[in-house]
């Protein structure tokens, strides 16, 4: 693209129209080129799930090379929480861009990445003191969380859970559930990796305390609690299918970790930061982790991500045992206050309440008329609906593949998940209105009923 179309381009933000608008069918000539050119130019297991070029977002759309609008329900991946291109968070990356891009704040330290971590010391739950470290992506924040409990413990083993998504590292790779298509033949994965059975309510049929049960049961007898270093786990799966563990069940595994010395690791890549309505998925189930992993929604689209736990646990790696190149960017930090300086000033958390309320009745309804619709579940913005053959409860891959595609073609960008490929998630950014809100809602509707 050259310089006079790129200046030619519509600025990002909440000052694009807010509308749908398909002015060619998707995708259009100008994405197609580009589609094209990734083929010819990048490695084939990069994917994508939108067939456009994206040029401007913000608000709730997404502007592709073609002039169409797109209603924006993904949020990339939970992270454009704040919206796209937030100004509050553009200012800042502007202006750190104008000061210095970099230094590594393991050589020249600088007072944003200080002031990220005291951000994160206060806001994460629990009034015990803290630290952070920070680091660039949540699969990175994962492993270092991982390498800190062994540390402090001095013993080897990490259990995650059924359905948990964690990364793409090796690590991360082996504490992931799902082979495809993030772990087949990409093997061998990292020792001493145990898996528990998740709470699944919809499927399982198990109280918290039942379920809780049955995974330390398997601890304590597969494993054995003096091995074990660390417990990991989404409070809210995301990857998984946003699967809601029962009431007790997470509470329950806390305690037991506390009683055993096995540091709690709570992975709140995907579920924190305003995303469930309150600022921490932990808060929703009355916990307090040991360690909480952070991404995605930390930065309004800048790559950051953070350990933050107990001071005594996360000073336990000795001087230069943590770190990265790249770790708390100034430019990423200047963002991250931005969007938290967002995230608790302008009422980010009751709009997440309320886009819930939203999601939940209208999807409720249509389950109301379509028992395809299995389970509607989730907090906040952060809602999913596992789709079904409703004579037997098994998942429908099929459907839920078919009405995404349908959905995105209508201008509609809805993002899939679930170990069984039968979940659609609804992750709008906080800054969508209601009215384009309820219009991609009736999109996906329609593109249910047609199928």
């Amino acid at each position: 693209m050259t310089l006079a179309e790129l200046d030619a381009l519509p600025l990002g933000g909440p000052s694009l129209p807010q509308e749908r608008r398909l002015v060619t069918p998707i995708p259009g000539p100008r994405s197609q080129e580009l589609l094209a050119r990734k083929a010819a130019a990048v490695a084939a297991g990069v994917g994508h799930t939108v067939p456009v070029e994206a040029v401007a977002a913000g608000g709730g759309v997404v502007v592709d090379a073609d002039g169409n609008s797109l209603i924006d329900l993904g949020s990339g991946i939970a992270v454009t929480t704040v919206g796209n291109a937030h100004p509050k968070v553009a200012q800042a990356i502007a202006a750190q861009a104008a000061q210095f891009t970099h230094t590594c704040f393991m050589i020249s330290p600088y007072e944003s990445y200080v002031a990220v971590a005291e951000a994160l010391n206060r806001l994460t739950p629990g009034d015990h003191a803290k630290k952070s470290a920070l680091f660039n992506s949540g699969a990175e924040a994962v492993e270092n969380a991982v390498k800190i409990a062994r540390k402090f413990t001095g013993r080897p083993a990490v259990v995650a859970f059924d359905h948990g998504y964690h990364g793409r590292t090796n690590l991360t790779m082996g504490l992931t559930a799902k082979s495809m298509p993030y772990k087949s033949g990409f093997g061998p994965f990292a020792s001493e990796i145990y898996r528990a059975p998740m709470s699944y309510p919809y499927r399982d049929g198990l109280t918290g305390a039942a379920a809780a049960a049955k995974a330390i049961s398997i601890m304590e007898k597969q494993i054995g609690a003096d091995n074990l270093a660390a417990v990991i786990i989404e409070p809210i799966q995301g990857e998984g299918g946003f699967i809601v563990p029962a009431d007790g069940f997470l509470p329950a595994l806390v305690d037991w970790c506390r009683a055993n010395g096995v540091v709690f690791i709570a992975d709140e890549v995907q579920s924190g930061f305003a995303r469930t309505g309150a600022m921490f998925a932990s808060e929703l189930f009355g916990i307090v982790p040991d360690l909480v992993t952070t991404a995605k929604g930390i930065a309004g689209g800048m790559p950051l991500a953070a350990v933050t736990g107990r001071a005594e646990i996360m000073d336990a790696a000795h001087a230069g045992g943590l770190g990265g190149t790249y770790g708390g960017n100034p430019v990423a930090c200047a963002a991250a206050l931005a969007a938290i300086d967002a995230f608790e000033n302008d009422g980010l958390l009751e709009r997440a309440r309320e886009i819930g309320g939203i999601l939940r009745a209208r999807l409720e309804s249509l389950q109301q008329s379509d028992p395809r619709i299995g389970e509607v579940r989730g907090h906040g913005a952060m809602i999913a609906a596992e789709f079904v053959r409703p004579e037997t409860r098994e998942p429908d891959a099929a459907l839920t593949a078919a009405v995404a595609k349908a959905a995105i073609a209508e201008g509609v960008i809805v993002l899939t998940c679930g170990t069984y490929g039968n979940v659609i998630r609804f992750l709008p950014p906080l800054s969508i209105p209601d009215d384009l809100l309820n219009e991609g809602l009736d999109v996906v509707a329609d593109a249910l009923a047609a199928h």
